[in-house]
C-alpha cells in the first residue's frame, strides 16, 4: 500500500448507524488505511460511539487522545459471542501488531486441553500450542481461571488420575492422596479397570464436547433446592461453577493466523432475509415487525419467559419485555407459552381500545403498540399449539404464528403436517435464528437475575429474631425482601408463629438497619 495514500475521515455518526448492538471485534484505522488499534465489545454500537463523543476526548488520557484524533475510518466484525470476540481480537492484534494495542501483542497462545488417547491411562494436559501428534485437543479457551477450575471439577466428577507419570504404578499410588479424598479412581493400583478408566476418559471427553449443557440443567435444579433450604453457600458455589462451564465450554469458533475472518456484519441485508422470510413461510406481505417469544425454567422456583421485537429484520430493544409466570405451578412450557401470549396480547388489545376517545379517535398522547406480523415462538408443536389457541381466543386467529424447533431447526406452521426445514446459510433461517436465540438471551438473563437475588436475600439473616423458619415463611409468604419491606406490619403478623411485636422489629430492621427492642 503506497504512503501516500490519504483517507478522508468518514461520517461516524452515519456509519455508527448502521453497527448492530451485537458482540464483536473493532479494528480502527488511520489516513494511510493502518490498523492502529482492535478492540472487542459485549455490545459494539455502544462502545464505537462512545469514542466518538466530546466528553470522551475531553476527560481520556494523552494516549487514548491521539488514538481518538488519528482514527479515519473504522471495520467491526460482528460474533456470537463475547468469547468469540475475546478469541478474534487477540489473533487480529498478533496479525497487525496495532500501534495503541499493548496486551496480547507477545507470543503467548490461549491455554488448550489435549489427552493422548493412546496412552494405557490417558489424563488431561494444559498446552498452549496444538501439535499434529495423534492427541486429541479441546479448545482454545480464552478464561484460564475458568478452564482450571472446570477440568478440576471435571478430574474429580470422573474420576481422572492427575498425576505425571506417564504409567502410574504402585509406588506412585504411595505418595498421591487423591484415592483417600475420592478424587480419583485409582487406576494405577486395579482399584478400575483400564477399560472402566478409559469409558470415564470417553465420558469426560463428551462432557467437554458439549455434554456439560445436561449437568448444568442438573446442577441449576441442585442450585434451586439449596435456596429453597437457606443454604446459600451452597448455590452460591454451584453458580459459580455453572458460570465457569458457560465461560469455557460455550461453543466458539476457532481463529488461526492467514485463515480469514468470520462474516461481517456488512454482510447481513435485514430486509432481504425479511422478504426471503415472507416468500419460504407464504406470507401476504413481509414480516416487518416480528414478535419472539421464550420460556426459561428451571423448577417452579422461578418460571420466566421473555418476548423480543424486530422491526426491519433488527432489535427493537426498546420493546423487549420479560415476564414471571404466575398462573403456572410447575413446569410446563406448554402452559406457560400459553401464558405470556395471552398476557402480551390482551394488553395490547386493552391498550388499543383505551386510546379511542368517545369519538373512535386514536389518542396521540398515548403510545401505540401495533401488533406484529409475525409471531414465533420457542419450541414445536406443543408450544405453538398453545400460542395458537391463545390467539384464536382473543380474536387474533389471522396473525401469522411459527414454531421453531431448537434441535433440526424445524419450522412448525398451523395445519401443516410436517415442519418446513431451510439450508443453514438461508437468510431467512438465520433471520430466524437471530431473534429466537435474542428471546433465549433476554430469558435467560431475567431468570439468573431473579436466582441472584434469591441468593442474595440473606440479609434477613442479620435481623434479630428471625429464624431460619420465620426467614423462610417470610420469602415463602412474600417472595422477596423488597416486597416484605412496602407490607404493613399486621400483614407480617398474619403469618403463623410472628407476633405484631416481632413485625415491627422486623419492618424497623429493614428499614433503619437496626433492632427497636428485640422480638
Amino acid at each position: 500500500m503506497s504512503t501516500e495514500y490519504q483517507r478522508e475521515p468518514v461520517d461516524f455518526p452515519a456509519k455508527l448507524r448502521d453497527v448492530p448492538h451485537k458482540p464483536g471485534v473493532y479494528l480502527m484505522r488511520d489516513r494511510l488505511n493502518r490498523v492502529i488499534y482492535v478492540g472487542k465489545a459485549r455490545d459494539l454500537r455502544k462502545r464505537l460511539a462512545s469514542y466518538f463523543t466530546p466528553t470522551r476526548r475531553m476527560r481520556s488520557d494523552l494516549k487514548t487522545r491521539a488514538l481518538i484524533e488519528s482514527i479515519r475510518d473504522f471495520d467491526t466484525h460482528v460474533l456470537r459471542s463475547e468469547h468469540e470476540a475475546l478469541l478474534l481480537e487477540v489473533k487480529l492484534i498478533k496479525e497487525y501488531r496495532p500501534k495503541y494495542n499493548v496486551s496480547f501483542r507477545d507470543d503467548k497462545r490461549f491455554l488448550l486441553l489435549k489427552v493422548r488417547e493412546s496412552d494405557a491411562l490417558p489424563r488431561f494436559q494444559l498446552v498452549r500450542v496444538r501439535k499434529d501428534d495423534g492427541g486429541r485437543y479441546f479448545g482454545p479457551f480464552a478464561h484460564s481461571g475458568a478452564l482450571r477450575a472446570t477440568l478440576h471439577w471435571v478430574n474429580r466428577r470422573f474420576g481422572l488420575r492427575t498425576c505425571r507419570p506417564r504409567v502410574p504404578g504402585e509406588s506412585d499410588y504411595r505418595h498421591c492422596h487423591d484415592d483417600v479424598i475420592a478424587n480419583c479412581s485409582a487406576p494405577c493400583v486395579g482399584k478400575v479397570s483400564r477399560e472402566e478408566y478409559l469409558k470415564r476418559m470417553e465420558s469426560a471427553c463428551e462432557f467437554l464436547d458439549g455434554g456439560w449443557r445436561n449437568h448444568v440443567t442438573e446442577m441449576e435444579e441442585d442450585m434451586d433446592e439449596a435456596v429453597a433450604r437457606q443454604d446459600f453457600e451452597q448455590a452460591a458455589q454451584l453458580r459459580d461453577m455453572i458460570e465457569s462451564f458457560r465461560k469455557t465450554l460455550q461453543s466458539s469458533r476457532r481463529f488461526t493466523r492467514g485463515r480469514g475472518l468470520p462474516g461481517n456484519g456488512s454482510g447481513i441485508d435485514p430486509l432481504a432475509d425479511v422478504e426471503q422470510l415472507r416468500d419460504v413461510l407464504g406470507l401476504a406481505s413481509a414480516p416487518m415487525v416480528m414478535e419472539c417469544f421464550d420460556i426459561s425454567n428451571i423448577s417452579s422456583s422461578h418460571i420466566v419467559a421473555s418476548m423480543v421485537r424486530f422491526k426491519g429484520g433488527v432489535p427493537d430493544n426498546a420493546s423487549y419485555r420479560r415476564y414471571r409466570i404466575k398462573g403456572v405451578k410447575e413446569q410446563d412450557d406448554f402452559a406457560s407459552m400459553a401464558e405470556v401470549v395471552r398476557r402480551r396480547y390482551s394488553r395490547i388489545l386493552l391498550e388499543e381500545k383505551g386510546n379511542e376517545n368517545n369519538d373512535g379517535q386514536a389518542d396521540r398522547k398515548r403510545p401505540y403498540v401495533c401488533l406484529p406480523d409475525l409471531v414465533i415462538v420457542d419450541g414445536g408443536k406443543g408450544q405453538l399449539s398453545s400460542a395458537l389457541r391463545e390467539l384464536r381466543q382473543l380474536g387474533l386467529g389471522e396473525l401469522p404464528v411459527i414454531g421453531l424447533a431448537k434441535q433440526n431447526e424445524e419450522i412448525f406452521r398451523p395445519g401443516a403436517t410436517a415442519p418446513l426445514t431451510l439450508p443453514h446459510d438461508t437468510g431467512a433461517l438465520r433471520l430466524l435464528q437471530r431473534i429466537r436465540d435474542e428471546a433465549h438471551r433476554f430469558a435467560n438473563g431475567y431468570h439468573q437475575l431473579l436466582m441472584k437475588r434469591r441468593i442474595g436475600e440473606s440479609i434477613l439473616d442479620d435481623c434479630p429474631g428471625v429464624s431460619d423458619a420465620r426467614k423462610a415463611a417470610l420469602l415463602r409468604e412474600f417472595g422477596s425482601v423488597a416486597r416484605l419491606k412496602r407490607v404493613s406490619a399486621e400483614e407480617i403478623a398474619g403469618i403463623r408463629g410472628i407476633s405484631l411485636k416481632a413485625a415491627r422489629s422486623i419492618l424497623d430492621f429493614l428499614h433503619n438497619g437496626q433492632d427497636p427492642g428485640g422480638a
